[in-house]
C-alpha cells in the first residue's frame, strides 16, 4: 500500500518558526516533523511514500534522500506553483497505486491503518475520509455523517449540525483521479463535494483525538503528545 503526503503548502500561521523552511521540517525534540510521520506510516506497514512538495521542498529532499535510511521507500512530486490539495495528488498521477492514502503534511494521529484499509476493501465505493466527533473543540467542525457515508462538508461555511471533522487521513481507489483537472487549483474539497453527490465518500469514525503542527497552539499540543509518547 501507498501513502501520499501532501507537504508543498505555506506555513503561514507558523510565523517564524517555520520563516526559512517548510512544515514538516519544524523540529520536535530535535526531529523534523515529517520523520515522525514517516514512523508512524512505517509502523502500520506503510513504506511506499509519495512526497508532494513545493515551497521550499528541496530542504525535504535534501534531508530525506529516497528514504532508506528511515526505513522507506519516497517518491517526490513536485509542483511548481501551488496546485491546492486535490491539483496535488492530480500531479502525482504517475507515481500512484490502485489505491492509496493520504494525509497532510501537518497531520499527526493515532490509528491502526490496517483497520481502515480493511474496511475500505469490503466496501465498493471510490474514497473514506477518517472523521471525529470534534463538537467544535479541536477546530470548527466541517462534517456531517449518516450511516456509513459523509454527507456534507464544508470548511469555510460549517453548520451547526456539524460535529464532526475531518481526522487528516484519506483512502482513494485512483479512480477518483478522473475528477481532478490537470495543471489546476483544486481542493479536496472540492472533490469530496463531487463524491458526496454521489454517494461515494464513505465515513470511518475515530475514537482519539487529532494533531496537527499547522499553527502555533496545534504544534505545542503536538510537541507535548509526541514528547509525552517519547520518554
Amino acid at each position: 500500500m501507498q501513502a501520499i503526503i501532501l507537504a508543498g503548502g505555506l506555513a503561514t500561521r507558523l510565523g517564524d518558526t517555520a520563516k526559512n523552511k517548510p512544515k514538516s521540517l519544524v523540529e520536535i525534540q530535535g526531529k523534523p516533523f515529517l520523520q515522525y510521520q514517516l514512523e508512524l506510516l512505517k509502523g502500520n506497514g506503510l513504506k511506499n511514500i509519495v512526497l508532494c512538495i513545493g515551497h521550499m521542498g528541496n530542504q525535504i529532499q535534501e534531508i530525506f534522500g529516497n528514504g532508506s535510511r528511515y526505513g522507506v521507500n519516497i517518491q517526490y512530486s513536485i509542483e511548481d506553483k501551488l496546485l491546492g490539495t486535490a491539483g496535488a495528488i492530480k500531479k502525482a498521477e504517475p507515481l500512484l497505486e490502485e489505491m492509496f492514502f493520504t494525509l497532510y503534511g501537518d497531520s499527526y494521529f493515532c490509528l491502526n491503518i490496517n483497520d481502515i484499509l480493511n474496511y475500505f476493501r469490503a466496501q465498493d465505493k471510490t474514497a473514506l475520509m477518517t472523521v471525529y466527533r470534534n463538537d467544535g473543540l479541536y477546530d470548527r467542525s466541517n462534517t456531517t455523517i449518516e450511516g456509513k457515508f459523509v454527507t456534507k462538508y464544508d470548511k469555510n461555511n460549517p453548520s451547526k449540525d456539524m460535529v464532526f471533522i475531518d481526522y487528516g487521513l484519506n483512502l482513494f481507489r485512483n479512480n477518483v483521479l478522473e475528477l481532478i483537472p490537470e495543471n489546476t487549483h483544486y481542493g479536496l474539497e472540492d472533490v469530496f463535494s463531487q463524491l458526496i453527490a454521489n454517494q461515494e465518500l464513505l465515513a470511518y469514525k475515530v475514537k482519539d483525538r487529532f494533531y496537527e503542527i499547522g499553527s502555533i497552539k496545534g504544534l505545542k499540543e503536538c510537541s507535548d503528545f509526541i514528547r509525552s509518547n517519547n520518554k
